[in-house]
């Protein structure tokens, strides 16, 4: 029988691993915060304790569900059928399950021993576009065939049907537990636009969206901007993609503008930061530019640059040399004759990392909870985007913020996050730890220094694992950013152990989440169970059916068939459906 439990109001007993929760006030934090209590989440603060956030877990159903696969990739997978050209999609067969045991060797029998700890979904890399937004970098397709996506237009369609596969799901594929949670792991939006995290925030707890800005009448955008450098879906124009044999569809470009509804999560969410949510186009600090942020309301958008003018600009991007966006701001100025008329949209704006908290705390996004999805007022007085949260009686989970706020879209900690990291951990020593970030550990390697912070340090990823090792309770770190699944063993003196676990995004092919399980095999060790899934949307797509659900699934198709796209994405065998075992801290 599974010992998670509802973390509502009456799941607030005294347990061996909640022994802080019954024991009042601790130290959490730079100031003085409450222990977490199953139904409780704790903010970052900078000086006296506030309120912790109430959050609500999906209620254990009455008698424990058996295992099952349907409606995962065990049972069956999006297929490409053929192999050169523009290719179908079809049923496929499932992905077996892998048990890795680097870290500890599995011992028989422990299927009839285990007991679940807890269960919950990733999404991660949902990169909500507002594809007709002016700061978007598409021209850079003109040297890089990577940067634009034909698919771009649907990424609200492809997340509520992922949102529609979460909700059909009857609990942990393997132990049966109940869900307690979601979780998104980062780069939420695409652009840092407040049309694109409204959008989000209503995919995600239930709502109506109207993926378009600009001229309510028409789109206005790359799309429909006679460039063969763009798939041109509505025109008899032989573009690139169209001689890659990308279809023409009439109607594509209206269709994919008009309205459509979230039922949102059906259980609780919470929210973690990345760098396309911190950062304009994920790699600019440049929020206090005025040029830009008028540019990005305005009339004008810069659709097409010279090849040789494109190299130069993701250059400096990739090289991190221009980190604040001022030879970005330059870039546009010397192209402004270029640009062309797009209506005004003050929707548009770039968002603070402040308005981001906030957008979360907006009653009009609560879906099913908790207030702000993690984050609470004590993140905005301290200007934090990290938190702890209780998950059940026996996990905590801790949510990073790993963006640098001096630009690039590589990640680290500054030193007074990572100190509150090692505290919650140490203060939590009871309970079975899940940390989560955007960035992953090796891909942690921005140094640059807070220009709120000039006299802090920050710390790569490497500092970031010795810390984790250094805690015999933490079993997994869970990420995303680099779009791929990888699952990594991570071990360090005196037997302790974790594993990190890297899922891939929702915008490039396979267009996947994770569900993972934590189970108690009762003989001195762990499982993690990890479960992929993919959409709601039918693998088989109907070019004649620009329905709401037609849409989710041509943007699962298209993806597999944007020019460039990675075949590798989907990860090796062990990185997909797994049993990670772990010895017992």
């Amino acid at each position: 029988m599974s010992r998670t439990r509802s973390a509502t109001g009456s799941g607030r007993g005294v347990h061996r691993r909640s022994v802080l929760a019954a024991t009042g006030a601790v130290a959490l934090s730079a100031g003085v915060a409450h222990a977490l209590r199953p139904s409780d989440s704790q903010a970052a603060t900078a000086g006296e304790t506030t309120g912790a956030v109430s959050a609500s877990s999906r209620l254990a159903p009455a008698a424990p569900l058996a295992p099952y696969t349907r409606g995962t990739t065990l049972a069956n997978v999006a297929t490409p059928r053929g192999g050169a050209g523009y290719r179908r999609l079809g049923d496929g067969p499932g992905w077996r399950r892998v048990v890795r045991s680097e870290l500890a060797a599995p011992k028989s029998g422990r299927a009839g021993r285990r007991t679940a700890l807890a269960a919950f979904v990733q999404l991660t890399d949902l990169h909500i576009i507002d594809a007709q937004h002016p700061l978007r970098l598409e021209y850079l397709r003109s040297a890089d065939v990577h940067a634009w996506r034909p698919h771009e237009a649907l990424t609200v369609q492809g997340a509520i049907a992922l949102v529609e596969r979460i909700n059909a799901l009857r609990g942990g594929p393997v132990t049966g537990a109940p869900l307690h949670f979601a979780m998104t792991t980062g780069d939420n939006t695409d652009n840092s636009a407040r049309s694109e995290l409204e959008w989000f925030l209503t995919v995600m707890s239930g709502g109506r969206v109207t993926p378009g800005t600009g001229d309510p009448r028409r789109y206005e955008g790359v799309q429909n901007s006679g460039l063969p450098l763009y798939w041109q879906p509505d025109a008899a124009l032989r573009d690139r993609d169209k001689q890659a044999g990308f279809p023409r569809l009439d109607g594509f470009l209206k269709a994919a503008v008009r309205e459509v509804r979230s039922p949102g999560l059906n259980l609780p969410w919470y929210s973690t930061v990345g760098n396309h949510d911190s950062l304009p186009m994920g790699c600019y600090a440049s929020h206090r530019d005025p040029y830009l942020t008028e540019l990005a309301v305005g009339g004008r958008k810069l659709m097409d640059v010279p090849a040789a003018d494109a190299r130069r600009l993701q250059t400096l991007i990739k090289k991190a040399r221009d980190p604040e966006g001022v030879r970005y701001h330059d870039f546009l100025k010397a192209h402004a004759r270029s640009m062309r008329p797009v209506t005004p949209d003050e929707s548009r704006a770039p968002f603070t990392p402040a308005e981001y908290v906030e957008a979360h705390l907006d009653p009009a996004h609560r879906g099913m909870g908790p207030v702000g999805h993690g984050y609470s007022s004590a993140n905005l007085d301290a200007g934090t985007q990290y938190y702890s949260f209780r998950v059940s009686d026996d996990v905590v989970g801790i949510s990073l913020d790993t963006t640098d706020p001096a630009g690039h879209y590589e990640g680290s900690l500054g030193t007074a996050q990572l100190k509150w990291l090692d505290r919650t951990l140490r203060l939590n020593k009871d309970s079975y730890a899940v940390v989560f970030s955007h960035h992953t550990s090796r891909t942690m390697t921005n140094l640059r220094r807070d220009p709120a912070r000039p006299g802090e340090r920050r710390h790569d990823g490497r500092e970031v694992l010795a810390l984790l090792g250094g805690h015999r309770n933490v079993l997994a770190w869970v990420n995303g950013h680099v779009h791929k699944n990888v699952i990594t063993p991570h071990s360090a003196s005196g037997g302790r152990s974790f594993w990190e676990i890297s899922t891939a995004s929702h915008v490039d092919f396979p267009q996947l989440a994770r569900v993972v399980e934590l189970a108690d095999n009762k003989d001195g060790t762990l499982s993690l169970f990890t479960t992929l899934v993919e959409s709601s949307a039918p693998h088989r797509t109907d070019f004649s059916d620009l329905s709401q659900t037609g849409l989710a699934s041509l943007y699962r198709e298209l993806s597999l068939n944007a020019p460039g796209a990675r075949t590798t994405l989907g990860g090796d065998p062990e990185d997909r459906n797994t049993e990670l075992v772990l010895k017992k801290g």
